[in-house]
This record gives structure tokens, C-alpha cells and sequence, in this order.
């Protein structure tokens, strides 16, 4: 999974991105400080491996992981030229989902790039700059298409689909919301890439004191919401600078920290259920004595596409797979004394694979 993070100038984007990743991303208080786009992998956690890993006496534990983007701070203009221009956001356009940071806090020691504090105008903002990044890249193609026209029936009904969905950009609309019922349609817009077309996760970025009771009363948080209700978006709400602090610290003090000011998961273990929830993901396990290991999956694939994204052999020679909910595995202690109560399933080309599900695949190629 890959996410790029993008935000106005000083609303916590890259003290986030230093958090969650621990990259040491640079990050001071004045607008433009990230100017090339910082990476990091973030192996996310899950207890599923770590127990399977210590039945198994596995020498190896691979979790899944999401690869962060962070990109240097737009500004109001940004496509005209203005601060950074937007010379960054080709950073993006290959990523799963965009988290975009607002600033959700009042502190008169920190600038705001627009003097003022406003989620829903900084969100609007920053919408209107992948608005025109996106047109720009559909005039692209209506210019290439415009000279196959007259050989090339494709090309004009594809012509003809990008200029409806430019008037839509235009009007200051995502394309996300472009609606077309025609499968061909939708896939020529997937394959165009547009920042406008991939799912938003809202950070708001709230102070030390709200955070402790999640930000329920914060207004700015509040509208936040409401807005991303309306956007078919998720929320979670976090104090970078609490991540910060949380970052710096193992494991048992990271808890013991977050209990201290009665939180329950950190803003990464926020970040991980909300972008899972948006792009409608879920994860399945294999475990061995050589690696106990973690893969993530759409919601709803069958047991062959699970199976390739372990190897495209094991797709492609598919036999069955052999299946045991983890839960039930750990609790008889082993693979075979699940056999032996009938824990263990046989499953087909056709078996949806669940979370939690423990396979072995059979193949032949």
C-alpha cells in the first residue's frame, strides 16, 4: 500500500511523516522546508504474525507495509507557479490513496501560509491545485487524441469522454465524483492516474489537549467530519506533535505513554484501520518454520489471486488451498492437532479468502 501525504505549508505534514516513519524528515517552522519528496516503509503491525511466528519458531516475520510520500507543501497558486509550484505531485499519481493533513489547532506561534485557521478552505485549497494538475494532464491526452481523430474511432470516443470530464474538473469538481455506468469508461479514467480520482484519508491535526479525548470537541474537527461525510472520505484525528514523541520510544513505553493521556492507539495504528477501511482491504497469512509472513488483499478476492501475489505460479498452476482461521490455529497449538478436530478446510478456485486465514497453496506449473 501506498499513500501520499499532502498538505498547506505548516499544517504537521512532515512532523507526521518524521513519526510514522521515523525518516528524520526535516521540519521547521517556515513554509517550503520539504522541497524534495521524502519516502519511508513502514512495516504495519500485527500481533496475527507475532503469534503465528512464535508457534512456528519461524526464523524470519515479514509484515505488510505502506510506503509513505511526502510531498513538499502546496500553496494557493502552486499550479501557476506559485511557492513550489507543483512539481511534486507526479510523486503521487502512483500511490493508493492521498492523506491529506489539516490543520485542526489554534497556536499563535506557529504561521499559517493564509494567516488564519480554516480546515475546510485549506482543504479547498489544496483540491483546486490537484484540480488543475489534473486538467493539465487530460489536456495532454485530448491533444495527442485530437491527432488520431480522423483514423482512429477509439480515439474519439475516448476524445469525446475526456472533454465531459474536463468541463467536470473545470467546475471545480474531483474527478472521483465524474459518474459513468459504462465499465470502459471507468477504466480509461483508472488508467489516467488523476490525483483527483484516488481516495482521501483526512489527518486533522489536533493539539495536545484535544487529542486526549479524540477531538470530539473541536470544532474544526467537527467540520472536518462533516466534509469528508459529504466526500465518501474517512477521518482520523492526531497530535503530530504527540507522534513525534511516541516515535522515540520502544514498544512497552510507547503504551504506557499512550495510556498516560488515555489513548488508545497511536495515529499510525489510526491511520493503517482508516486507509484499510477506504481502499476496502484485508489481510490473509502463510507461517512456516522459514517465515511467518502478512499479505494484504481486496476485500472479496478468490483464492488464485490471493495465491499470486504470493507468486505468479501459484496462480497460474492453482490447485486448492488448505485453510485455518489463525484464532482457531493458535488455540489447538498447532497445524496438526487442527486437522485432527476438522479445523482445516480444503478450498477451492472459487473460496473468498477471509482475514485471518492461514493458507497453504497448492500449485502445479
Amino acid at each position: 500500500m501506498k499513500l501520499g501525504i499532502v498538505g498547506l505549508p505548516n499544517v504537521g505534514k512532515s512532523t507526521l511523516f518524521n513519526s510514522i516513519t521515523k525518516a528524520g524528515a526535516e521540519c521547521a517552522n517556515y513554509p517550503f522546508c520539504t522541497i524534495e519528496p521524502n519516502v519511508g516503509v513502514v512495516p504495519i503491525p500485527d500481533e496475527r504474525i507475532d503469534k503465528l511466528a512464535e508457534l512456528y519458531n519461524s526464523n524470519k516475520k515479514t509484515y505488510a507495509t505502506i510506503e509513505f510520500v511526502d510531498i513538499a507543501g502546496l500553496v494557493k497558486g502552486a499550479s501557476k507557479g506559485e511557492g513550489l509550484g507543483n512539481q511534486f505531485l507526479a510523486n503521487i499519481r502512483e500511490t493508493d490513496a492521498i492523506v491529506h493533513v489539516v490543520r485542526c489547532f489554534d497556536d499563535s506561534n506557529i504561521i499559517h501560509v493564509d494567516g488564519s485557521i480554516d480546515p475546510i478552505r485549506d482543504i479547498e485549497v489544496i483540491n483546486l491545485e490537484l484540480i488543475f494538475a489534473d486538467i493539465e494532464t487530460v489536456d495532454k491526452r485530448l491533444s495527442k487524441l485530437k491527432k488520431m481523430l480522423n483514423n482512429d474511432k477509439t480515439a474519439k470516443v475516448e476524445y469525446d469522454l475526456l472533454e465531459k470530464l474536463k468541463t467536470h474538473l473545470e467546475s471545480e469538481k474531483l474527478a472521483i465524483a465524474f459518474e459513468t455506468s459504462d465499465e470502459d469508461e471507468k477504466k480509461l479514467i483508472d488508467n489516467m492516474n488523476l490525483l483527483t480520482s484516488k481516495s482521501v484519508i483526512f489527518a486533522a491535526n489536533v493539539s495536545e489537549q484535544d487529542i486526549k479525548d479524540d477531538g470530539e470537541n473541536n470544532e474544526y474537527v467537527k467540520r472536518v467530519k462533516e466534509y469528508a461525510k459529504k466526500n465518501n472520505s474517512e477521518v482520523f484525528v492526531l497530535c503530530a506533535k504527540v507522534e513525534e514523541d511516541i516515535a522515540g520510544l520502544d514498544e512497552s513505553e510507547q503504551k504506557e505513554f499512550l495510556n498516560e493521556l488515555g489513548m488508545k492507539e497511536s495515529g499510525l495504528d489510526k491511520l493503517i484501520k482508516a486507509s484499510y477501511k477506504l481502499l476496502n482491504l484485508m489481510s490473509f497469512l502463510t507461517a512456516g518454520e522459514t517465515e511467518t509472513r502478512g499479505w494484504t488483499i481486496k476485500i472479496g478476492t478468490k483464492a488464485p489471486s490471493a495465491a499470486g501475489k504470493i507468486h505468479s505460479d501459484f496462480e497460474r498452476g492453482f490447485i486448492k488451498a488448505e485453510v485455518v482461521n489463525y484464532k482457531d490455529l493458535l488455540e489447538t497449538g498447532s497445524i496438526t492437532k487442527a486437522k485432527e478436530k476438522g479445523l482445516v478446510r480444503i478450498e477451492g478456485k472459487d473460496y473468498i479468502v477471509q482475514d485471518g486465514d492461514v493458507i497453504l497453496f497448492k500449485f502445479n506449473v
